[in-house]
């Protein structure tokens, strides 16, 4: 299919680059990309991916808009406090980029229904505020062989990676299981810049888009930390353990299970 005089317009800017052109462009258009979490990550993660043309978006979060969230979650205005998160989101989205096909899941992800949900997504982002919650997002992309995108943040600090099943590092592999309960503050007790989600988000929205086109080099290996306060970005490499409970040499997980007891590191789905 042809992209419409309005479409070449419309994102004339990426049709520009000999990365995209018509033909990645028309890759975004057919894309599909789920993201987790419609809070402080997930708000620029869905400004941008709209703006950029990705066809199919997915977005899920059972909360709904408090006014605590409007100093960070930039995709919710004030009259939306009260409203579902999903639906507030597929507003903005909608009206960004009217031809976008936007699903909303005004529920919380859990072992029983994550499966399901991921199946219909190219790609995977993790916008979501506690580690049961990402533990669970790396378990059923990694058994179900989907890419995805995992960020969190802090105060003033974050990070991302990206994973590619079977072909690169997993979260667990790094973290093989959650921290101990209240190991971690969490914001609503240490506190977030309102500004950190949009930098680490839109970082999370390129991953995104570059495994959509095919192009660059992903975030793959390397866990990008960033600290506001020292305005520094720093690359830890990331190696594949042999031990990793779920991609290593003899994987201990071979089924998903939600971990109750993980406590909330951040109010960013919140």
């Amino acid at each position: 299919m042809k992209l419409t005089e309005d479409q070449i317009t419309r994102y004339s800017r990426h049709i520009l680059l000999k990365e995209v052109g018509g033909k990645g462009q028309q890759k975004l258009l057919n894309g599909r990309v789920l993201i987790i979490g419609a809070g402080g990550l997930g708000a620029p993660i869905a400004l941008y991916l709209a703006a950029a043309g990705v066809g199919t978006i997915g977005i899920a979060d059972a909360d709904n808009v408090d006014l605590s969230n409007l100093q960070r979650q930039v995709i919710h205005f004030t009259p939306d406090i009260g409203k579902p998160k999903v639906l507030s989101a597929r507003e903005k989205m909608i009206a960004i980029n009217p031809e976008l096909n936007v699903v909303t899941y005004d529920t919380w992800v859990t072992a029983e229904n994550i499966a399901g949900m991921i199946a219909e997504y190219d790609f995977v982002i993790d916008g979501t505020d506690n580690f049961a919650a990402k533990f669970l997002i790396n378990d059923a992309c990694v058994l179900a062989g989907k890419p995805y995108s995992h960020g969190g943040i802090l105060q003033f600090d974050g990070q991302t990676m990206t994973v590619l099943p079977g072909q690169s590092p997993c979260y667990r592999c790094i973290f093989p299981e959650p921290p101990p309960k209240d190991a971690i503050p969490t914001c609503s007790q240490a506190g977030v810049i309102g500004v950190l989600p949009g930098v680490l988000g839109t970082l999370q929205a390129t991953e995104a888009i570059k495994y959509l086109l095919g192009a660059g080099d992903l975030l793959t290996g390397r866990l990008l930390t960033y600290s506001a306060l020292r305005m520094k970005f720093r690359e830890i490499p990331i190696k594949q353990s042999a031990k990793c409970p779920i991609c290593g040499e003899h994987p201990s997980i071979s089924e998903l299970k939600d971990e109750v007891d993980a406590l909330t590191v951040c109010d960013l789905g919140h």
